[in-house]
């Protein structure tokens, strides 16, 4: 997701601009948080007027939306603040409808904004991924240990969406008043991140506040952290979430890539090889029949 650094970045003051994309009704308004300039996929904070209604319908992208006040009605039913879905692309959705207006964050996964009209799920929809969450009664709080390395004791973690093949997830995470983590870190993945409520504090970018977003690429220093009274926040990767812990707040993203790239020779050596493999292969190496690809294989 070749999306630029971000952080910190106070929306609060920025203005909503009007949704014209084709197939949005009149009364959503939007603020760009973050967006792929290349795909359109996009991170954005909506603002529904009373009254909003959409027909059935599905997106061309992966859709995952947190309601952060108000409440959205799907068919007969109602949800409120905190509630959470992924919708997957082609997936149909009943009417819409808004009765006293709502705001949520809305992520589009690798594609832009979409709406088609449809009463029917498109044939290649994969309607098993979908899932509706109620974050604040379905889930339970559990440590931020989950993640190892882990952080410092204080932030607790409930996991709205995993991906099995990109490992990829969406949290919710909060720090409790008091939280402190003296250390840096960085990771291999992309991480974003929305405060829904609270301040931290972090050495490299200062505060973040309510309304507060960064998206930060890879191997980016962030660190130490801070909260005075605490923190919730909606959060996402786009890929495993390894915590690289150091205390040099000058080391470059080029000296923090090459630092996890040697461990990962030590590690993992066979898929160090294959990744800095000079001689062009795209396929992955088979570890149990590690010749296979020396020579053509003819298929009857």
């Amino acid at each position: 997701m070749p999306r630029p650094h971000i952080e910190p970045y106070d929306e609060r003051p920025a203005p909503y601009k009007r949704m014209t994309l084709p197939g949005f009704s009149k009364g959503m308004h939007y603020k760009v948080l973050s967006m792929d300039t290349e795909t359109g996929a996009c991170s954005l904070k909506v603002k529904f007027e009373s009254g909003y209604s959409l027909p059935p319908g599905m997106s061309y992208s992966e859709l995952e939306m947190f309601i952060v006040s108000g409440s959205i009605t799907y068919g007969d039913k109602t949800y409120g603040e905190g509630y959470y879905f992924l919708i997957p692309p082609g997936v149909t959705m009943p009417a819409m409808k808004v009765s006293k207006g709502a705001v949520a964050i809305m992520f589009y996964n690798y594609g832009e904004p979409s709406f088609v009209a449809s009463d029917e799920d498109h044939p290649l929809a994969e309607r098993h991924r979908m899932s509706i969450i109620n974050s604040m009664e379905d889930i339970a709080w559990m440590p931020g240990n989950r993640i190892v390395p882990s952080v410092a004791s204080g932030c607790m973690l409930k996991l709205l969406k995993y991906d099995l093949h990109t490992e990829a997830h969406t949290f919710l995470y909060c720090m409790t008043p008091g939280f402190s983590q003296d250390n840096i870190s960085y990771h291999d993945c992309c991480e974003e991140s929305y405060h829904i409520w609270g301040t931290s504090w972090m050495m490299q970018f200062g505060d973040l506040p309510t309304g507060g977003y960064f998206w930060r690429p890879p191997y980016i220093n962030h660190g130490a952290f801070a909260s005075k009274n605490g923190i919730i926040a909606i959060g996402r990767t786009d890929a495993h979430l390894h915590n690289y812990f150091h205390h040099n707040p000058y080391s470059t993203p080029k000296e923090n890539a090459d630092r996890a790239a040697a461990r990962l020779r030590r590690i993992r050596p066979s898929l160090y090889k294959w990744i800095r493999s000079p001689d062009g292969h795209n396929h992955f190496t088979d570890f149990e029949y590690p010749h296979y690809h020396d020579h053509d294989h003819d298929h009857d």
